[in-house]
């Protein structure tokens, strides 16, 4: 658990600081990620450690006033979390299916600015009487507990909002990405006259050439873009999807004691939730070329990250590898 924590804090501090140290990492995807990094931070500052001392001790040693503090902070980070990464798989679907690129550094700001406001307004009602946060003896953790059919009703519009909603809009939004990308694949291998060369011509032959580097880059440049997020939708699913269940539980059982039954499985997923932000960093620095290229220039010893084949240049417009235009190809 200590390691966890540590991994937690240091791994997503280190994404921050690659982001606003290096101008070149600015972009507005890498804006959106170290946001979610920041709320990852703050979930192994903020809510880790107090758990884990909670845990130990078998009691909430710290005063009621910060068990709600505690309580309400975790929620915001949680939510934030899971906005930010819904806010980038939207994008992928908006760049993919709608052929849209719209996301920039200044709405991506935005966007965080936005997101924050929501989940603190989502976190808040339990401060004007709509659910109430307090500690459970054996549960280790802070949390919204329901006393009453209103207390019910707001934590699981909670879950709604915190998991079940954000996944399938999520999961849809990969689907349709997944069905676009292989229409157009096919699209692209059945029109092999966008790629073949037809001319003998020199100046032909180049730039027929340059068209099957444009579109061969492009394919590469999205899908990986693509199976990154991906990969962190899984883990967000395979981390979150036990401890939802879990609180849709608690919500619907206002009897404490049958919820104390519970405790081993609760503290079981409740740390393998915490370990989504632990795992996060990791999945940037594996997927991510310049991420893993900073983290050696901060860090040189460690030598122990693989080193993968540069890539060639970023696509050149977002709607490039869904087109076949026979006239480009056949052009001498």
């Amino acid at each position: 658990m200590i390691l966890m924590i540590l991994i937690t804090v240091l791994g997503n501090s280190v994404v921050c600081l690659i982001v606003f140290q290096k101008p070149v990492m600015r972009s507005a995807i890498n804006l959106l990620l170290a946001n979610m990094a920041a709320a990852d931070i703050m979930v192994g500052v903020l809510s880790m450690p107090f758990t884990l001392i909670a845990l130990i001790a078998g009691d909430w040693l710290l005063g009621t006033v910060f068990c709600q503090v505690h309580a309400f902070l975790y929620t915001i980070c949680v939510m934030e979390g899971i906005l930010i990464l819904v806010t980038i798989s939207v994008d992928r679907y908006m760049i993919i299916v709608r052929r849209k690129d719209k996301l920039n550094t200044t709405r991506a700001k935005v966007l965080i600015a936005v997101t924050w406001i929501f989940s603190i307004v989502v976190s808040f009602p339990p401060f004007v009487g709509w659910g109430h946060l307090r500690y459970l003896p054996g549960q280790a953790q802070c949390r919204l507990v329901s006393a009453g059919p209103a207390d019910t009703v707001y934590s699981l519009l909670l879950v709604l909002v915190q998991f079940f909603f954000p996944f399938f809009a999520m999961l849809y939004s990969f689907m349709r990405i997944i069905s676009t990308v292989r229409k157009n694949s096919m699209r692209i291998m059945n029109q092999p006259e966008c790629l073949a060369v037809t001319q003998s011509n020199r100046l032909g032959l180049q730039m027929v050439q340059a068209r099957a580097r444009k579109l061969n880059v492009d394919m590469s440049f999205k899908t990986r873009a693509f199976t990154t997020i991906f990969v962190l939708f899984i883990i967000y699913v395979m981390c979150w999807a036990p401890y939802a269940i879990v609180e849709v539980i608690h919500a619907s059982w206002i009897n404490t004691k049958e919820v104390r039954g519970m405790v081993t499985f609760d503290l079981i997923v409740l740390w393998i939730s915490y370990l989504n932000s632990a795992i996060n960093p990791m999945v940037y620095c594996w997927r991510i070329k310049k991420f893993r290229e900073a983290v050696r220039e901060l860090m040189p010893s460690l030598k122990f990250l693989p080193r993968l084949p540069g890539r060639v240049h970023r696509r050149i417009r977002p709607g490039a590898m869904y087109e076949c235009n026979a006239s480009e190809t056949s052009t001498v």
